[in-house]
């Protein structure tokens, strides 16, 4: 029940397109990332997605062609089902809010797929 620091979480790691689990909300985590340059297009079929702008720009595409952003202070949600692929022209810092459940990458296993979550 002690506040959490942000910024000296987003200073424990450097990789881009990484989540780190910084708390748990009911059966959700809390979750870090620090993002740059293009990421895979994906789903997440059962869950919804919520992105938090800490800092940055976040980009995100929708297939029909939609490209909408997100600016610092701003949360977009990617309703369940819907692929989408988010991009940066810089890093960006933000916070997501998902089901313990929620995959890295959805449906799709790439590369980039992060299998095991971490705390820090």
């Amino acid at each position: 029940m002690n506040p959490i620091n942000l910024q000296e979480k987003y200073a424990k790691f450097d990789e881009h397109w990484h989540p780190y689990i910084v708390a748990e909300l009911n059966n959700n985590y809390v979750k870090l990332a620090k993002l740059q340059g293009e990421f895979v297009w994906h789903k997440h079929q059962d869950e919804d997605e919520l992105f938090i702008v800490v800092e940055g720009t976040l980009m995100m595409d929708y297939r029909d062609g939609r490209t909408v952003s997100v600016n610092p202070g701003e949360i977009l949600v990617v309703p369940k089902g819907v692929e989408h692929r988010p991009w940066t022209r810089g890093e960006v810092k933000i916070m997501l809010v998902e089901p313990k459940s929620t995959l890295h990458t959805g449906d799709t296993v790439v590369e980039q797929t992060v299998k095991n979550l971490e705390w820090i």
